[in-house]
């Protein structure tokens, strides 16, 4: 359900628990279903931390610091959306690693739209960046919200495709940093005419690493993700993996086996990804899919199980024993409760422990590794 009220100190509590150190959103989800609030779950931190292996004290934003990040946005015309709220997308919440909080400038009421993601090559061929428009702009007539990533290329003929009626940009870092800065004229018709989301705090700067994790949220938006025109080694082949990893559709448009652009959408058709030529391929496809939108399972974005009281001795074999069956290479969880032949509860606890601690990653497909 997505109507939950919550408190404006709640509010300020979420964001500092997710601005924390290791704390990503999965491991924010574990820890309110956990403690029931974020309050609860910044006061136990510091101690999860030190039971996986944490020497260095835990940096945790005080509240001053979210104030002044929130303070930031409003000045900026922007706003807070926390996982759980009526204005949160739909389809963003239904995937496993949804931000718990997300930064908006522009109008969100655009994300209840039934959305289609497009990516593609920042260097595209004059062709790609008018197919692209081309699409762009039917499928926002078709009531379809456009989404990309501000990006140059394909992305941004995407986003003035689609402009007169729905688009919008989820960008890498703040959602006050315009990038590249080229865009900025884009970035401000956005602002006034669509809707810009950020996952990361106010005022970052984009790193490398924001990418990838910027274009989960592309296909995590999206019923379905379009590529036209991407090499075989791009981004645009990473948000159409988190796509089928979410388990939304992948479109791609064919192009010449001579031009390394067309190499990655050929390799995508080959394995299975619907062939586009017009805007109608894509509208058929999601046709049903826009009438049955996508939710979270179970009723809401948490849910606080009744507390069970652990055993520390138990917790203590099951800490050596995880730690001894984890290494670099990922597994997933469910390999490791097997493996390991402890209870699920306990083997939550443990990796919660050991992600605060800064020992343990989290990688797409509920797959966990050792740092």
């Amino acid at each position: 359900m997505q109507s939950k009220n919550l408190s404006s100190a709640e509010r300020l509590d979420r964001l500092r628990l997710i601005r924390s150190d290791n704390v990503g959103p999965i491991t924010f989800a574990r820890l309110i279903e956990r403690f029931g609030n974020a309050t609860a779950a910044l006061a136990a931190l510091p101690d999860l931390a030190r039971r996986g292996g944490r020497q260095q004290p835990l940096r945790i934003p005080g509240k001053a610091e979210a104030e002044r990040e929130l303070a930031a946005l409003d000045r900026a015309g922007g706003r807070l959306i926390c996982r759980g709220e009526a204005d949160y997308p739909l389809a963003l919440a239904a995937i496993d690693d949804a931000p718990p909080v997300l930064s908006v400038l522009g109008f969100p009421a655009l994300l209840s739209r039934p959305c289609v993601g497009m990516v593609g090559a920042r260097n595209a061929s004059i062709a790609g960046r008018k197919m692209a428009e081309r699409l762009a702009h039917d499928l926002a007539d078709a009531g379809f919200t456009v989404v990309s990533g501000l990006a140059r290329g394909i992305d941004t003929a995407a986003h003035q495709g689609a402009i007169a009626k729905a688009t919008a940009a989820v960008v890498a870092g703040g959602i006050d940093i315009i990038y590249p800065p080229e865009n900025a004229g884009l970035y401000h018709d956005l602002a006034q005419r669509g809707v810009i989301l950020a996952e990361s705090p106010f005022g970052t700067e984009p790193q490398a690493r924001h990418f990838p994790r910027r274009n989960r949220l592309i296909s995590g938006l999206s019923l379905g993700v379009v590529v036209v025109e991407a090499a075989l080694k791009s981004g645009s082949l990473i948000t159409a993996r988190f796509a089928l990893e979410q388990g939304r559709d992948v479109f791609a448009v064919p192009g010449s086996p001579a031009d390394p652009r067309a190499q990655g959408c050929n390799r995508l058709i080959k394995e299975g990804a619907a062939l586009v030529e017009g805007a109608d391929d894509i509208i058929q496809a999601l046709r049903a899919a826009a009438h049955t939108p996508l939710a979270e399972p179970g009723g809401g974005p948490f849910h606080t199980p009744p507390s069970i009281a652990e055993d520390d001795a138990e917790l203590r074999r099951a800490r050596l024993v995880i730690s001894e069956g984890l290494s670099p290479t990922p597994v997933l969880i469910d390999e490791v409760v097997r493996g390991c032949q402890l209870s699920a509860g306990v083997v939550m606890t443990v990796l919660l422990e050991m992600e605060l601690a800064g020992r343990l990653q989290r990688h797409p497909g509920g797959r966990i590794s050792l740092i």
